[in-house]
């Protein structure tokens, strides 16, 4: 196997999906604990009252303690290097979540042991299975109280879709929380607390151990035999194709705040989870293991170091090598260039690196050529990745600035933001830009957007909430949209690219619009 071989078979690149407050950073950090990348968990040192996140750097984060933009964060353990995108989980994050996931070869899924499959998950996990990219599961907090292990495995199934197989099973929960059952060394791991330190002690034991009674009580021994024979005959087969294809979600129960079950649960994972997957491109599978370097840009971020007003390409490395001063070819600019200061990043910490390999996650300076879904690849090598789907908003707002002498600032501080995919601009045909049309995802964006005018370009805006709820992209161009018979309350508007979309305030109306217009066809999402 060449040294390339090597490098690229012990890459791991995944997100991780959760509802709020299901304990995904807690996980995250956890693992970069084990990692060496960070000494305490938890929180970074820093004075008194302002420990935060690691993985949250924008000040708007810090002070509401959630993860509004997602984090990349590389570590090495066990011999793998792993690269994890950390995705928002507030109910109001953005599309920059959705794309993340375009980026990851797997993902891990964290569920509240307590409150089951909640309505972010459901988000999250449809553009996983978009994907069919494997999907592991994380039940988390076992040791507050917890519903009951098989209506977990029952709801995910459901709700979700997808097939379960427990890894290891809970003994107890909340204040009787024993431990785990590890289902294929057949062994027990008992649960002591340990004040969430590196580990919690653990004490291994054989189900046919006679003191493990007096281990874990004479009754959680007694549903834990009941508990094993039902799932070894009822549940699902491991199968590891499924897994890969992402029909069969492999689930551990654990806590991260305690630390307990988190390293068999990184070991595990990094066993079963693939290294990079090949990516589809116009000219056919782009196999990671080629020689030849090529990557596709997921996300931008402007303004990550304020002093610099710097602006930040994040791109997966699909296939081959990434060297420093090596030249590259940016397809749809359609001219050869040097990435410039390309680096690694832990949360708001850089590295400037000489070299990546397919899995990583790099960052380079971006004067502003950069598109999200854009490809580079070696001269001479020209073929686009497939573009990544321009999701629909669910919120929308009218914006103007206060001051009328500011436009200039006011329009380039709205278009930098919405090329970092946090929000989408839209138009009323022949209107200028001194107002326009915000979508986004979820709600918190407003805030984002009004928080980053003023602290980043020194614009005061004034937001009107609009009506829509739903938009729907016109994908047969030779229709005029002027002439489309609408009801009165649906809105013909542009994206920034000139594409036509339809608002529309509740889905009777988009029934009406196809109903009245028969050679309309309308599409949810935008491919670019």
């Amino acid at each position: 196997m060449s040294d390339l071989q090597k490098q690229i078979e012990k890459r791991r690149t995944f997100a991780i999906i959760s509802h709020p407050d299901a304990g995904k950073t807690t996980l995250t950090e956890k693992f970069l604990l084990y990692g060496g990348a960070i000494q305490l968990a938890g929180t970074v040192k820093g004075k008194k009252n302002s420990k935060h996140a690691v993985s949250d750097w924008m000040e708007i984060e810090k002070q509401r303690g959630i993860s509004v933009t997602s984090s990349v964060m590389q570590f090495n353990y066990d011999g793998y290097c792993i690269n994890i995108l950390d995705t928002p989980g507030h109910q109001d994050f953005s599309e920059d979540t959705y794309r993340t996931l375009m980026a990851a070869d797997s993902a891990v899924m964290v569920i509240d042991a307590s409150k089951g499959v909640e309505n972010q998950t459901r988000k999250l996990f449809k553009v996983c299975v978009m994907r069919n990219i494997p999907i592991f599961t994380f039940i988390n907090k076992m040791d507050r109280e917890a519903q009951n292990p098989f209506d977990l495995m029952e709801e995910i199934e459901q709700e979700l879709g997808i097939q379960t197989y427990p890894v290891n099973w809970p003994i107890g929960c909340g204040k009787e929380f024993k431990g785990v059952y590890d289902r294929h060394k057949k062994e027990i791991v008992s649960f002591i607390a340990n004040n969430g330190q590196r580990e919690v002690e653990a004490v291994k034991a054989d189900i046919n151990d006679p003191n493990l009674s007096a281990l874990i009580g004479e009754d959680h021994r007694q549903t834990l035999v009941d508990d094993i024979e039902l799932l070894d005959g009822a549940s699902y087969e491991f199968d590891m194709d499924k897994v890969r294809c992402g029909k069969l979600s492999p689930v551990f129960f654990g806590s991260a705040l305690t630390n307990f079950g988190v390293k068999p649960f990184l070991e595990n994972f990094l066993q079963m989870t693939p290294p990079p997957l090949p990516r589809e491109a116009d000219t056919g599978v782009i196999d990671p293991f080629s020689e030849n370097f090529s990557a596709f840009v997921f996300k931008i971020q402007a303004n990550m170091n304020k002093a610099h007003r710097d602006r930040i390409a994040f791109m997966r490395i699909c296939s081959g090598r990434f060297d420093k001063n090596m030249e590259v070819y940016h397809v749809q600019g359609n001219k050869k260039m040097k990435l410039s200061q390309p680096q690694q990043l832990m949360a708001q910490d850089r590295e400037i690196i000489d070299e990546a390999f397919a899995g990583d996650i790099i960052g380079v300076f971006d004067p502003g050529i950069f598109s999200i879904g854009d490809t580079i690849s070696v001269p001479g090598k020209k073929f686009c990745y497939s573009g990544i789907p321009t999701f629909a908003p669910e919120h929308f707002c009218r914006v103007r600035q206060k001051d009328t002498l500011k436009r200039k600032q006011f329009v380039k501080g709205v278009t930098q933001i919405a090329q970092e995919g946090a929000i989408q601009i839209f138009q009323e045909p022949s209107s200028g830009m001194e107002e326009v049309i915000v979508g986004v995802v979820g709600t918190l964006q407003f805030e984002v957007l009004e928080y980053r005018l003023n602290n980043e370009y020194n614009v005061e805006i004034v937001m009107e909430h609009l009506p829509f709820q739903y938009i729907r992209w016109i994908e047969n161009e030779e229709i005029d949209p002027k002439a489309l018979n609408l009801t009165s309350d649906t809105k013909v508007v542009q994206d920034f690219r000139g594409k036509y979309l339809l608002l529309f305030t509740n889905s009777w109306n988009i029934n009406w619009a196809l109903e009245r217009n028969k050679d309309l066809v309308l599409a949810e999402f935008s491919r670019g």
